[in-house]
């Protein structure tokens, strides 16, 4: 009786055309990553589902069966062509970037790219109607995919991007031209520039999609094309001014200065590369489609991109430690998270995990800091432009518990208290009794050994380092710390659990300083040495700039904060034989008086709502201070190498990527340090070490891998 009910209430499956769960089996499938078969009213239903992967990508081999499939339908035309994806998550996430790898010059990836435009305006050139229905991500060459076709049909959620530009590229299945073609010119480079993803409603404001959609009404909508009732004005009036070369000039002008500012076209090509092509080709379609080709495959082709594709999948590598399907034993998912100490770093810690869907309580002995981090999930959800429905489900998801009750409930407790070794001891002398068996007890320490904390628990196998890096909502990365004796299921379970919450792990042994802090220390050091030698800090931190960093290394201290700096540098100082300087006076005078950076208001820099001041000067740093700074970093990350703090390279690199956000278009320290020449890094290090004191001296490691 209650079965009608129960099916009424189940979510809808998707709108599939003419196909049944049975016909979508591998077994059945007549190619190995399309299923195609026409309905009654003779529309025929193109599902894109790649073989062996989770998500749809545009692989050679799938656009070879899409060509394959498109010259079968020409030889017996239907009355309308539907494209959507089987895979539930998504309708495609873009090109195989896998394969980019394999086109070594650019006659091959020219080569490639006219078969896929060939491809395209087959499509385009249909005769009959075409409709793309999208859900999920339609990114890249997915997007690019669906606007070949007459008509898009978006499902409620779905999102759409060209994010090529974070590849060191620009679109290359002929986005470049349709894009500005279908919608606002200016809204379409600006989406292609920065590579930003549109929602929903926001893309059927831009005029990207056709009409948006609840997944039950699709086979309405796909009717209602077909009978003529669906009108779209594709006259585009927002593109007729730039169809002027000058007003196309201006525009253009203005956005080199802008995509400049971002992303200096000595290291980042692929902006310029687009503002030129649609100067210069905007005009005409067809020729921009010529034109793509050419570019992209130019760009392709340069340390740039070839270096960003590396972190392309850096970033894979490290997202894929914390997939449960991956290990021998699947961990139980974390549910419940409860934080001890709402302070800057804690609170901003429960703030992510709730806003992430987990249930989250909070305790601070201080019931306005609890509040305090309350009012930062709220501006948090306004960043990222959830609803107001949407706020209060992740507000309810963040429980005050001025009692400290959560600890009995929670499967991880994490202590993100002050960097006191006492301080955490008697927090879990107090929770350890009164958590569940299996929950994990983290901290979030950034300085302490883990051997040090383990001391006087009565399990020290479930104790962990989750150590997360501020400010806590844009830094992608955290390090999950080991020793000697944790538990491998309590480790798995938090590098799981990172991933939950969607950020990066880097699995790091307990060292001092671990990896990141222990690799940031010299160059922050070093940038503090600089600056008593008289340089400027605008001087010092332009250096570092111009290399490629996001910030230089003066207001990165300011940001994490100079009593963190101050500790871990004191740290490093007497638990490494690494000839740190010592810290000068006036710094620690800093200190004392609570000028501690962007947190206090003033540090080295003045600090204003957030954002930092600076002077100009017109004195710039000399030459040899870029090896100043960057070198000790290098050399602190093969110490970490050698001492086996992290596993390998590629993880090293993606860390440093993903936490400090070290230059990306170079690859990482230890692939820059490889394109240097290892032997090259150990002489200039012996060279400073001369000249400046012994904190230069090379690591051993250098001459051990050069030897390899």
């Amino acid at each position: 009786m209650n079965a009608p009910i129960l099916e009424a209430l189940a979510p809808r499956r998707m709108e599939l055309g003419p196909f049944s769960p049975a016909e979508l089996k591998p077994a059945t499938r007549r190619w190995q990553h399309w299923h195609l078969k026409r309905d009654e009213q003779n529309v025929a239903w193109l599902l894109l589902d790649k073989a062996d992967s989770s998500a749809n990508v545009l692989s050679e081999a799938v656009l070879r069966e899409l060509s394959e499939i498109i010259a079968a339908l020409k030889s017996d035309m239907p009355a309308a062509l539907v494209i959507r994806s089987a895979k539930p998550g998504s309708f495609c996430v873009g090109a195989d970037i896998s394969e980019f790898r394999q086109l070594k010059t650019e006659p091959d990836v020219i080569n490639q790219l006219v078969e896929a435009h060939l491809l395209a305006q087959k499509i385009v050139d249909l005769s009959c109607p075409t409709i793309a229905i999208i859900h999920g991500a339609a990114l890249g060459g997915g997007l690019e995919l669906a606007l070949c076709c007459d008509y898009r049909l978006a499902v409620k959620g779905a999102t759409f991007g060209v994010p090529e530009v974070l590849l060191g590229l620009h679109p290359g299945l002929g986005g470049t031209a349709r894009l500005p073609d279908l919608i606002d010119p200016l809204v379409a480079m600006e989406m292609m520039l920065s590579g930003r993803t549109v929602h929903d409603a926001q893309a059927s404001k831009l005029g990207l999609i056709d009409q948006l959609l609840e997944e039950r009404h699709l086979g309405n909508a796909v009717a209602a094309v077909l009978a003529g009732e669906v009108e779209v004005d594709r006259r585009n009036l927002r593109a007729r001014p730039f169809r002027l070369d000058w007003v196309r000039r201006l525009a253009a002008w203005r956005m080199r200065k802008q995509a400049d500012s971002k992303a200096p076209p000595q290291h980042y090509p692929a902006p310029r590369a687009l503002i030129k092509l649609w100067e210069r080709h905007g005009n005409s379609p067809d020729q921009m489609l010529h034109r793509e080709i050419y570019s992209f495959a130019h760009l392709l082709n340069t340390p740039a991109s070839r270096n960003l594709v590396r972190v392309f999948f850096l970033r894979e590598q490290l997202k894929a430690l914390s997939d449960p399907a991956k290990g021998m034993h699947k961990p139980a998912p974390v549910r419940h998270v409860h934080v001890i100490g709402a302070g800057a770093m804690g609170g901003d810690i429960a703030g992510w995990c709730a806003l992430q869907g987990l249930r989250v309580s909070l305790f601070d002995t201080e019931a306005k800091n609890i509040g305090t981090a309350v009012q930062k999930l709220t501006a948090l959800c306004q960043q990222k432009h959830r609803s107001s429905a949407e706020t209060r489900d992740i507000l309810d998801n963040l429980i005050p518990d001025p009692a400290n009750s959560g600890v009995a409930v929670a499967d991880l407790v994490l202590e993100a208290v002050p960097e006191d070794l006492e301080i955490k001891r008697k927090v879990y002398a107090d929770v350890e009794p009164r958590m569940k068996r299996d929950a994990i007890l983290a901290t979030n320490t950034s300085s302490i050994a883990l051997e040090k904390l383990r001391e006087g628990l009565a399990d020290a196998g479930r104790l962990v380092g989750i150590h997360f890096f501020n400010p806590v909502a844009q830094m992608q990365l955290v390090e999950v710390v080991a020793h000697s004796t944790a538990r491998s299921s309590a480790l798995e379970r938090a590098t799981t659990f990172v991933g939950q919450i969607n950020r990066l792990p880097a699995p790091v042994a307990s060292a001092p300083g671990f990896l990141v802090n222990r690799a940031l220390t010299p160059y922050l050091v070093e940038a503090i040495c600089l600056l008593d030698e008289g340089l400027s800090a605008e001087a010092i931190d332009q250096v570092a700039i111009d290399f490629g960093m996001p910030m230089g290394p003066l207001e990165l201290a300011d940001q994490v904060g100079l009593d963190i700096c101050l500790g871990v540098a004191d740290m490093l100082r007497e638990q490494l034989d690494s000839h740190l300087p010592d810290t000068p006076d006036w710094l620690r005078r800093k200190v004392e008086k609570g000028e501690l950076g962007r947190k206090s208001g003033k540090g080295i820099y003045r600090w204003k709502h957030g954002k930092v001041h600076k002077r100009y000067h017109r004195k710039q740093a000399p030459r040899g201070t870029q090896e100043r700074l960057l070198l000790p970093m290098l050399n602190a990350c093969m110490a970490c190498l050698r001492e086996q703090v992290i596993d390998d390279a590629d993880q090293l690199d993606g860390a440093m990527i993903f936490a400090t956000g070290f230059a990306p278009f170079r690859g990482g320290p230890m692939h820059y340090a490889e394109q240097l020449g290892f032997d090259n890094v150990a002489a200039q290090l012996q060279e400073l070490s001369e000249k400046h004191g012994p904190r230069f001296t090379p690591d051993p490691g250098w001459t051990a891998v050069a030897d390899e």
